[in-house]
């Protein structure tokens, strides 16, 4: 996978948190560590829930993991590295499991997202 795409930068309400977020493929990608900032937990903590929600087959990790190249500084060098980006159904479903006061507003935003869709479907199709 290249690095092509467009980088959006995300700021929290409380402006501590800024994240580079990667957007190709009409979605959105973000790492272990960006995830672990975003709903302020551990990088340990979000591995272990990923792990979980492919075990549970809740997500398919082919089509929500992704290498990207990275180029870091290393010492004295540049070294590229393929790194792991999860999609926006990963986001989602990691969102749903975390806790942490961020998450629990994340789920609360969700949640308002899913209803504003769902009554806005029913008053379109009249069911």
């Amino acid at each position: 996978m290249d690095n092509y795409g467009e980088i959006l930068i995300y700021q929290s309400d409380d402006g501590l948190t800024n994240i580079e977020v990667k957007v190709q493929d009409e979605t959105v990608w973000l790492t272990q560590q960006q995830m672990a900032d975003l709903f302020q937990t551990s990088r340990t903590n979000v591995v272990e829930h990923i792990k979980h929600i492919y075990e549970e087959d809740e997500l398919d990790e082919n089509s929500t993991c992704r290498n990207f190249r990275q180029v870091r500084k290393e010492g004295n060098r540049e070294v590229a590295r393929e790194i792991p980006f999860y999609n926006l159904d990963m986001i989602i479903s990691l969102g749903y499991r975390v806790k942490s006061v961020i998450a629990t507003n994340f789920r609360r935003w969700a949640t308002e997202r899913l209803k504003e869709y769902w009554y806005c479907k029913k008053l379109s199709t009249g069911r």
